[in-house]
């Protein structure tokens, strides 16, 4: 239904309760207008009834005494009845026929009526007693309407009180057909004149619904057409009530809705530019890549995955692909722990199963997928075949290995070729003179000891010994080294200043080993200071985790280019150096899985740090030692 018919219905429908309340109304107010004129008249018909009975009553007794005794009482009787009560009473009914009976009452006693003149056929036993005596009683005219011998009928009362006899009340019954006539004539009359009205607002409320509902039509139109994604035209309501404010209000939502639709074609082409931008990225890349649900079931895979593994997408799409060998059972159960947590897992290297059985050595990356409320609903895995590459970095190795080795051997052949020559040219100066010089023999075993120490500090490097690991307090390992070095340093004009920590540094180590990093660490310093100076030892325990030993010199310092070179074998500046010594030193270091940091300047002297894994007192009291190699 529209609003046109709506509006319609509704002015109509308040019309029709307008006028049906005005047909209710003037029915309801003619009826009282025609009940009070006929009570009315009813009064005055029972006033001149009274008076006609009083005058007939003086009349009567008046002739009676005028004429005398033996007077024919037939011609006095002859006389009255022209002018009794009952005659009036009788002209009045027959002058008025919407009158049926006029009757005049009276009480004998309390419970007892008694008729002085006029009939009384239209009893009514159960009112008029009670009536009378209510008339008697407030000396007021009053009318009843009810139905008497299955007559629809007006019952009056009219009380009448004479000056020199006994009051009564004269009771008229009359019909209620002129009432109901006048009434129905007055209720067709109404509602013939209702009805044309109605039809009358019906025509004027369609033609203002109508009216009312055009702009409401033109509203209407924009918006389908705003439906329909045509978001050009706009509205030309002029009014200034509702409906002007709500198309002015559609124009603004079209304005917004062309702008948001604008924004989200363009993002949509880039978003498709995107996806094909990354669907293109995700089949020619190299890497293997496929995603798995939660369950572990495979979404989706790319043409490298297929290639490198041997599935194809339509056999493994929707399956659960298990091939990973039993033996990395447990690092995948890691890798579910981590990607739980929501952070990527990356594993340098794994064994994968291909579909013909053969393995695969690859790089794995898995990393989770979120949603909008940040949930994992997937998993994405890329695959990199190392097979290459494993084979590269053997080549590598093996050729570093050669490279070191060289190197070694070159070092070695040339710090020992030196001592060696000194040796050969000793030898034939004394095979010529035949004669044992003790000078050269003294510089011939200085040589020799010389080569021992190149050889045994080599032998360091290329064959790692069996050493007892124990906890000890850095404190006193450092406490030794530097008693041990005391004296040398005040022959060099050199003082040591320590600062240890009060409480225990506890680490496991192989002492000895430990002492020889201090020693060569300390030697170094003092040999950077040939003019004297302080050498700082601080041993910090603030460290929770790590024992942080670093040692500070006021020597010549070392340059930028020559930091970069130290540890190299054979690589030294001192004139009796063999180069192997921070080499050592820092292969016992790694050992400890420990770290070593040299920091210099030119002119302002140089620092070592050395880190060490620290261990709580309470894992020391068990006394547990180990054997490393």
């Amino acid at each position: 239904m529209s609003i046109k018919t709506k509006l319609s219905l509704i002015m109509s429908l308040f019309a029709l309760v307008i006028l049906s309340l005005n047909v209710v109304m003037g029915y309801l107010i003619t009826r009282d207008n025609l009940t009070r004129n006929n009570e009315l008249n009813m009064m005055l018909a029972g006033k001149q009834i009274a008076l006609a009975v009083e005058q007939s009553r003086s009349v009567y007794e008046y002739i009676k005494d005028q004429y005398k005794e033996g007077t024919n009482d037939n011609i006095i009787e002859s006389t009255l009845s022209l002018t009794s009560p009952d005659r009036i009473t009788q002209e009045s009914i027959r002058v008025n026929r919407n009158i049926f009976e006029i009757t005049g009452l009276t009480l004998r006693n309390p419970n007892e009526l008694s008729i002085q003149f006029g009939t009384y056929i239209y009893k009514n036993d159960s009112t008029d007693l009670k009536s009378v005596k209510e008339a008697l009683k407030t000396r007021k005219s009053m009318m009843k309407d009810t139905k008497i011998n299955g007559k629809h009928v007006l019952e009056s009362y009219i009380p009448i009180m004479p000056h020199n006899s006994e009051s009564y009340v004269i009771r008229i019954i009359s019909s209620y057909e002129p009432i109901s006539s006048a009434l129905s004539r007055v209720l067709f009359n109404k509602i013939s004149t209702s009805l044309v009205f109605i039809q009358i607002i019906i025509i004027i409320s369609s033609i203002l619904a109508g009216k009312l509902t055009r702009p409401i039509h033109v509203i209407l139109k924009k918006v389908n057409q705003l439906a329909s994604g045509s978001f050009e035209t706009r509205l030309e309501v002029n009014s200034r009530d509702e409906l002007g404010l709500l198309s002015h209000r559609i124009n603004a939502m079209a304005n917004s809705m062309s702008y948001t639709t604008s924004e989200l074609r363009q993002k949509n082409e880039e978003n498709q530019s995107m996806k094909e931008h990354l669907e293109s990225i995700i089949n020619q890349t190299a890497d293997a890549i496929h995603l798995t649900d939660l369950d572990g079931n495979v979404i989706r895979v790319n043409s490298a995955f297929e290639y490198l593994y041997g599935w194809t997408s339509e056999e493994i799409v929707g399956s659960r692909l298990d091939f990973i060998p039993s033996s990395a059972g447990e690092y995948r159960r890691e890798w579910r722990k981590e990607l739980e947590l929501g952070r990527p897992f990356i594993l340098s290297k794994a064994v994968r199963i291909c579909k013909d059985g053969s393995k695969i050595d690859v790089s794995i990356s898995e990393s989770p997928i979120f949603d909008e409320d940040g949930k994992i609903t997937a998993v994405i895995s890329i695959s990199r075949d190392m097979t290459e590459h494993n084979k590269m970095e053997e080549l590598l190795r093996r050729s570093e290995k050669l490279t070191m080795v060289g190197q070694l051997a070159a070092g070695v052949a040339h710090e020992i070729r030196n001592p060696l020559t000194t040796l050969r040219g000793f030898l034939q100066m004394q095979q010529r003179a035949k004669i044992i010089n003790q000078s050269h023999t003294d510089i011939m075993l200085s040589e020799l000891d010389r080569i021992n120490l190149i050889v045994s500090e080599f032998l360091i490097l290329a064959k790692p010994q069996a050493v007892n690991f124990q906890i000890r307090d850095v404190r006193f390992t450092l406490g030794d080294v530097i008693s041990l070095l005391d004296s040398e340093a005040h022959l060099h004009n050199i003082e040591f200043r320590a600062h240890f920590s009060q409480d225990p540094v506890l680490v496991h180590c192989e002492e000895n080993q430990l002492k020889q990093v201090f020693i060569n660490v300390l030697k170094n310093a003092m040999e950077a200071m040939p003019v004297g100076g302080k050498i700082t030892i601080k041993l910090d325990g603030e460290d929770q985790q790590h024992a942080v030993i670093t040692v500070t010199d006021e020597g010549e310092g070392i340059s930028k280019e020559r930091l970069q070179k130290i540890g190299e074998p054979f690589y030294t500046n001192k004139e009796k150096g063999t180069g192997l010594g921070l080499m050592v030193t820092q292969r016992i270091i790694e050992a400890h899985m420990g770290t070593l940091a040299i920091d210099s300047e030119v002119g302002q002297g140089t620092v070592v740090t050395i880190t060490l894994p620290r261990i709580e007192a309470i894992e020391a009291s068990d006394g547990e030692s180990r054997i490393m190699t």
